[in-house]
């Protein structure tokens, strides 16, 4: 039985009826930029995120982006953050002018150590980018314990609708962050129907700029405070993403419930572990990421089952060849490295089936003997 890594036409023909009629309204109305429908959307998110302000963009890299802009880092700063996460965490800090720090992670839940962020900071760091890691928010009150004073940008791009317990409460993804960043990217828990994004604040400064920046740097049509971007979140993805919220939270639930059929189904293969969640954290599952020995062949087996999966990442940020300049050698960050080496992503998404959850755990425990 073939399995896909995700299948979002699944998905599609659950919620397509709701779907075409929100953009045939946008269709019909004529109005793609901005408008109501991403009014809509940015008040419904900041609801979710229990934030004062959320501001559409046109991906979760603008977000990020403009987030660095809004906080005026730019060249000379350094910027600390985890070399285990997708490009864009970093890819944005250079094309601001900063320097990306890579720092290691935790062994356990891939998201950033506290403790080496703490010990890589200098007069230079103006911010840091914590990665909320495959749906796991990244242990922010730590962070900010940890780099006292220094502004912590949440890169929430896979953790839309995630919480985490703080002093007693649980705190949103994007809630407790100077600004929060969300990607609608389509394979997202939250997903459009092509590239958006979404940054969050609690600061109406921060927000007001964010919106100027977003806009080419202007408040006023034709009148341009600072050099911004044309990074609009357009109304077509916005009906689409109105469409499919009330539905966030049962499918992350149901990721959930998939994640525990896995480690139940996986508790006695010696040769996978499966993911660490913090107790202190509710996952959205937007990825099922196991450790596993013989990784490679692993995976070519599943690959020739038909069983979808994949590797995040397969090279960490601080060994890529664009960043060769900062210096890193391997062994930098041996922890990254070595999940970089046994990371394996299995099928989560919510349409997925007991029987297609159980032809992958199969065929696991058939590469292992089990």
């Amino acid at each position: 039985m073939p399995v896909p890594l995700l299948d979002l036409r699944a998905q599609h023909a659950c919620i397509r009826d709701g779907v075409v009629r929100a953009l045939m309204q946008v269709v019909d109305d004529q109005r793609f930029i901005l408008g109501e429908p991403v009014e809509q959307l940015e008040h419904a998110v900041a609801e979710l995120s229990r934030t004062r302000f959320a501001i559409g963009c046109a991906s979760g890299t603008d977000a990020l982006l403009l987030a660095l802009r809004a906080l005026d880092i730019g060249r000379g700063d350094e910027v600390v953050t985890t070399p285990f996460t997708f490009f864009a965490t970093a890819g944005t800090i250079h094309n601001v002018g900063a320097t990306p720090v890579f720092v290691d992670i935790d062994p356990g839940t891939f998201n950033i150590s506290p403790v080496q962020a703490r010990a890589a900071t200098t007069s230079r760091t103006k911010a840091l980018i914590a990665v909320d890691l495959f749906g796991q928010m990244a242990p922010l009150e730590k962070l900010s314990a940890a780099l006292s004073g220094i502004p912590l940008i949440e890169d929430a791009a896979q953790a839309i609708g995630a919480r985490r317990r703080i002093e007693g409460r649980w705190v949103m993804a994007g809630e407790s962050a100077v600004v929060g960043t969300f990607s609608f990217f389509p394979s997202k828990n939250l997903g459009g129907y092509g590239d958006g994004g979404m940054m969050v604040t609690q600061d109406e400064r921060l927000a007001t700029r964010l919106r100027r920046l977003r806009v080419h740097g202007g408040a006023v049509q034709y009148i341009h405070d600072e050099v911004g971007y044309n990074s609009r979140l357009d109304a077509l993805q916005a009906a689409v993403l109105l469409a499919k919220l009330p539905y966030l939270d049962q499918w992350s639930a149901t990721r959930r419930a998939h994640a525990r059929y896995y480690d139940d189904a996986l508790a006695d293969v010696e040769s996978v572990r499966t993911p660490v969640i913090d107790a202190d954290n509710e996952s959205i599952f937007n990825q099922y990421t196991i450790r596993a020995e013989r990784r490679d062949a692993l995976q070519a087996h599943l690959r020739d089952k038909g069983i979808g999966n994949a590797i995040y990442y397969p090279l960490p940020l601080h060994l890529q060849p664009c960043f060769s300049y900062l210096g890193y050698t391997e062994g930098s960050c041996p922890e990254a490295e070595r999940a970089a080496r046994e990371a394996l992503s299995l099928p989560i998404f919510p349409e997925l089936t007991q029987a297609q959850q159980d032809e992958t755990i199969g065929a696991i425990r058939e590469f292992y003997g089990r």
